[in-house]
Formats: C-alpha cells, sequence, structure tokens
C-alpha cells in the first residue's frame, strides 16, 4: 500500500476525531498531499464512517483530474480540498470541521475570538475569516476559500466551519483540536453575561510565539494518540 504512514497518520486523525465527537455524521473531510506538487492526495471517501476508517480506505486523488463524485467521492469534499491543493502550498494537509464550538464562533456577527485564555491565545491574530458564504462549497464557493486563507493556516468560515491547513497531518489535528478548545472557552464565557478578562495585545501575541515555539508538541499528541489506537483499534493501521 503507497503512502502507508501517511494513511496511518489520516485514519488515526479521523478515528480521534470521532472518539471526540468533533466530526459531522459521514460530513466532513481531511486530506493529505503525498506528491512534490501537493496535487495528489489522500482523502477520506463519502459514506465512511470516521470511527471506521482504516488506511486502506482513503482515496487518493488528483486535483487537476474529473473524478465522479457521489459513490465513493463526496462532491463538496472534492471540490474544497481540490481547490486548496491545486491553489495553496503550504496547504499540504487540509482539515475541515463543522464541530460545535467553531461553528457557533462562525455563526457570530463578529466571530473574532479575543485572548482570555493561552488557548485563544494560540490564535491571536492568526485566524483568516471567510463571511463570503454562498452555498455548499461547490464550483466558485470551493476556489474563493484560498483565496481568503492567505497565507493563514486558520480559516473560519462563516456560517460553515473550521477550515485548518498545514504542513503534516500532526499540525493540523493538534491546530484544530485546540482552536475548538479556545472556541468552546470562548463561547461558554460569553454565555455566562459576565464581563470577559481580556489578554493585553503584548501577552496574547508572546503567548501565541511560545505555541509556536513549543517544542514536539504536536508530534507527540498524534504519537499519544495512535499510541491509544493501536492498543485499542489496531485495525485502523490497515
Amino acid at each position: 500500500m503507497d503512502h502507508l504512514e501517511e494513511r496511518r497518520d489520516l485514519a488515526a486523525s479521523l478515528r480521534y476525531t470521532a472518539r471526540l465527537g468533533l466530526h459531522e455524521s459521514i460530513a466532513n473531510h481531511y486530506s493529505l498531499a503525498v506528491s512534490d506538487d501537493g496535487k495528489q492526495f489522500l482523502m477520506n471517501p463519502y459514506g465512511r464512517h470516521w470511527s471506521m476508517m482504516r488506511a486502506s480506505d482513503l482515496l487518493e486523488l488528483h486535483a487537476d483530474e474529473q473524478v465522479e463524485t457521489g459513490d465513493q467521492v463526496d462532491p463538496t469534499a472534492f471540490a474544497i480540498h481540490g481547490a486548496l491543493h491545486r491553489n495553496v502550498p503550504h496547504a499540504r494537509c487540509v482539515m475541515h470541521l463543522h464541530s460545535k464550538y467553531a461553528t457557533a464562533l462562525a455563526c457570530l456577527k463578529d466571530p473574532v475570538m479575543p485572548p482570555i485564555d493561552q488557548n485563544t491565545m494560540r490564535f491571536y491574530k492568526r485566524v483568516a475569516v471567510d463571511d463570503g458564504f454562498d452555498g455548499m462549497g461547490l464550483g466558485k464557493e470551493a476556489e474563493r476559500l484560498g483565496t481568503r486563507l492567505g497565507n493563514h493556516s486558520v480559516m473560519l468560515m462563516g456560517q460553515h466551519g473550521i477550515l485548518v491547513v498545514g504542513p503534516t497531518v500532526a499540525q493540523c489535528f493538534d491546530d484544530i483540536y485546540y482552536f475548538e478548545r479556545a472556541a468552546e472557552t470562548y463561547i461558554t464565557a460569553l454565555s455566562s453575561g459576565l464581563a470577559l478578562n481580556i489578554a493585553s495585545d503584548e501577552v496574547a501575541e508572546k503567548t501565541a510565539r511560545q505555541w509556536a515555539e513549543y517544542p514536539g508538541f504536536a508530534v507527540k499528541h498524534l504519537a499519544a494518540i495512535r499510541a491509544i489506537l493501536d492498543a485499542q483499534e489496531p485495525e485502523y493501521r490497515d
């Protein structure tokens, strides 16, 4: 099987996302480029539940090729991920969710998350916002996302969800996990109706840099997840 370890990383991240309840039915999608130009990529198949994903289940697709959608290939998934792998060089891995708290944040008129704890500070001034929702992510909608993303790695998709891109499965999973935690904290704090304790720009920026420089965190996070699955659901590796 080609790209075996890459497939195992992606399958593990899909399974663990389901364990955390961040997935949405059989919707949402993760992908990983496996060619130098980024256009050849692995992606979860349409209709396979994330909790049962195996390395061998992942499709290998090309962003420039026509594919028949609707059976194994989700139309929205191919449109969005194909456009990003075709147009955004730093999007080696792409993760898109409609997770509860990130989506709630995306539904606010002002979706900017203030720096109120170290998780929200991780994303301080580091999140692109797409406020042009115009349907399910097909055609022009998909092509627009890469332009709105720019050089960011995290994009809040207004009235839609969250999109994270990066160099590896480990980095993207760590980012999407902590963005959901940050959004949960913010939405929970808002629900109290009490005043927020917002950090200064200096403290927020310092904390964001410390997150970025923390040694080996994302790699260790994914390794720990794979160790759990190796013990409890080793068939993800197949």
